[in-house]
């Protein structure tokens, strides 16, 4: 069987695994900090004082019925605008929520080891026409102040011109190659970030902003419960989906060619 007909064949096959397990997209706005960071705690951690600013009045937000289109079911979306531009189909030129630029949750924790985990995707309605240009939005994890949403193998910064078609390709997914259940151009493929070895009280922030201009959302989907003392393994359906992101790359790589 010829290379191009297998990865076609594992495609569909993910996609029909995909959507056989998933159900549609679906976001709920809500600007209540507390609630939004005790959705994403997970087993081992305890969090306070947790604090949300975001310009837009639907900006963030929780989400349900992600699994095939994200990878993860559920959670809480952060964006540059609005929630309302995470749900699919990916059928608008550009969706956009221009009251926003910034958002921000911020909170107080504890480890019972030391050690936190937690998945996350990355997605925007900037790809891919605006790859390599000051429109570069950005996610960032920090951790007392030190980002630490860096690609595998310190490949850098989770942002629209590091992680696209050409830079950082395995960890992108092109959304009008994969016709995933969002609106979202691109998105990444299901990242984890950790730390370790951490003492007492510490400050974490999760942080979404604009870059160049305040036009065309780019979002944030952190898994419900994964922020944890102990790592968080994706959900099955993810697994066919990071695949199907990886096939449809290649595929689309030949095309091109």
């Amino acid at each position: 069987m010829k290379l191009s007909t297998l990865n076609a064949t594992l495609a569909a096959l993910a996609l029909t695994f995909t959507a056989s397990t998933a159900s549609a997209l679906q976001v709920t706005s809500n600007n209540n900090a507390s609630q939004l960071a005790s959705a994403l705690a997970g087993t081992g951690v305890s969090i306070s004082n947790a604090a949300l600013s975001t310009a837009g009045a639907t900006a963030a937000g929780t989400f349900a019925g992600a699994a095939g289109a994200i990878g993860f079911d559920k959670g809480v979306l952060l964006t540059t605008g609005t929630v309302n531009c995470a749900p699919g189909p990916n059928n608008q030129t550009g969706c956009s929520d221009t009251s926003g630029n910034t958002t921000s949750l911020k909170f107080d924790f504890t480890s019972d080891t030391g050690n936190i985990f937690f998945n996350y995707v990355f997605a925007s309605e900037e790809y891919n026409e605006y790859v390599g240009s000051n429109f570069n939005d950005l996610f960032e994890l920090r951790l007392n102040g030190v980002n630490i949403a860096i690609l595998p193998g310190n490949a850098g910064v989770v942002s629209i011109n590091n992680v696209n078609k050409t830079n950082n390709s395995a960890y992108y997914r092109d959304n009008a190659v994969l016709h995933l259940d969002t609106q979202y151009d691109g998105l990444t493929t299901i990242l984890t970030s950790s730390a370790t070895g951490l003492k007492g009280v510490n400050h974490f922030e999760f942080l979404i902003k604009d870059q160049g201009d305040n036009a065309l959302d780019s979002g944030v989907f952190i898994q419900a419960g994964t922020f944890s003392s102990t790592t968080t393994v994706p959900e099955p359906g993810s697994v066919a989906l990071l695949g199907l992101g990886l096939i449809g790359l290649l595929t689309y790589s030949r095309k091109k060619a």
